[in-house]
Formats: structure tokens, C-alpha cells, sequence
């Protein structure tokens, strides 16, 4: 094994090489072949793929977290501002959304920023629980809302097949008219959708889990 071949450079590779061959054609032996080693040589840093996806998406958190620090002056902003990050960061990379979810992080890198969110929930009067329930229900959100996005844009610029609204519109029984006619706003208008369902999401918060006598006026 090359005495240079280390963590942070498989990682690299595997995230460059993602935006080529997306998630599913991603192996620990196109990573090898890139960095010109044998296949047994990545499995000194990693045991299996998914030890992989777990440092790459870690590393993905990594560069969105060199942004300057988040300071929310209110939860709104600190909730609805996490997911417009989170979702700009995993479409810059083909799959992201996939490589993100259900990994584990391998540091705790993501503490300082995630205590700056929850802070800004906790100083409005909600419960820590409450807080988190807030976070993490804004990011199921934004992962699930991009994995839809890029099975119909995996890159930007780029449109998969299959996703075309008019012809999924004839193929669909006339009697059900409102089922073919959704599929303008299914397969596009992708910012405008994930704002309006972050607006969506904070009215949810405020009418659910904000303490009633801290309600907005």
C-alpha cells in the first residue's frame, strides 16, 4: 500500500467519483482503480462501503460547516436556515441525498453548529425534546425532499428519463384527472416546492410544539 494513500484522500476520490458514476456504480474498486492501488488496500481505512459512505457524508458536513458559523437571531430562521444549507450542499454532489441519509458520523465536527440551532429554539421557551423533535423533523424533510429531487435532477443541468410530465399524463387513466394532471408539480418547480414546505413546516412547529404562552402574537 503507497506510504501516501491515506483516510482523507479515499474519501476525496469517492466524493469526486460520485458525481461520475452515482451511488449505485460507486465501489471500493473504482476507488482503487482511480487512486491506482489494489482494492485490498482501501480496506486498511475502511471495511466495507459503508464505513465509506459514513466518513463521506461526514466530510460532506465537514465543507458545509466551513460556511461562517450559523447565528439565528430566531428558531424560524435557525430551523428553516439548516435545511436551505443542508439542501444546497447535498445537490452539489450526484446522489447526495442518498449518501447522506442513514449514515453515521464518524466525529462530532457538527456539535457547535447543531448546539447554535437548538440554542435558538431552547432561548423561545421550547422543551430541548420539543427542539429536537423541530430539527430532526426539518431534516427528514430536506433529505427526503432532495432524494425526490435528484431522482429527476441528478445534477444540475441534468434530467433523468422517465419523469417527462405530458407523456405520464397520457399513460394515466382520463378518469383520474387530477392524479395526471399533479405531474407538472411533481417532476418540477423545485425551489419554490421545498419553500413552500419549509413555510409549511415552521407554522407546523409553532402550532405543535411552541409552548402556548410563547405563541407569536
Amino acid at each position: 500500500m503507497p506510504s501516501k494513500l491515506d483516510r482523507a484522500q479515499v474519501v476525496d476520490t469517492a466524493l469526486r467519483l460520485l458525481d461520475e458514476t452515482g451511488l449505485e456504480g460507486l465501489t471500493l474498486r473504482r476507488i482503487a482503480t482511480e487512486l491506482d492501488v489494489k482494492a485490498p488496500a482501501l480496506y486498511w481505512h475502511f471495511a466495507n462501503k459503508q464505513a465509506l459512505l459514513d466518513e463521506m457524508a461526514t466530510e460532506m458536513l465537514r465543507r458545509m460547516t466551513t460556511r461562517p458559523a450559523l447565528a439565528p437571531d430566531s428558531w424560524q430562521e435557525a430551523l428553516a436556515g439548516t435545511c436551505r444549507v443542508l439542501r444546497r450542499a447535498l445537490l452539489g454532489y450526484r446522489d447526495g441525498a442518498k449518501v447522506f441519509s442513514g449514515t453515521r458520523l464518524t466525529d462530532h465536527g457538527h456539535a457547535e453548529g447543531q448546539h447554535a440551532v437548538l440554542g435558538a429554539f431552547t432561548r423561545a421557551g421550547f422543551e430541548l425534546g420539543d427542539a429536537v423533535q423541530a430539527f430532526t423533523t426539518g431534516y427528514a424533510y430536506t433529505i427526503g425532499f432532495v432524494i425526490e429531487e435528484q431522482a429527476v435532477q441528478p445534477m444540475p443541468g441534468e434530467r433523468a428519463p422517465g419523469y417527462d410530465a405530458g407523456e405520464r399524463a397520457a399513460a394515466i387513466d382520463p378518469a383520474y384527472e387530477l392524479a395526471a394532471a399533479a405531474g407538472q408539480d411533481l417532476f418540477g418547480g423545485f425551489e419554490q416546492r421545498f419553500e413552500r414546505g419549509l413555510a409549511i413546516l415552521v407554522a407546523g412547529v409553532e402550532a405543535v410544539l411552541l409552548p402556548p404562552t410563547r405563541l407569536s402574537p
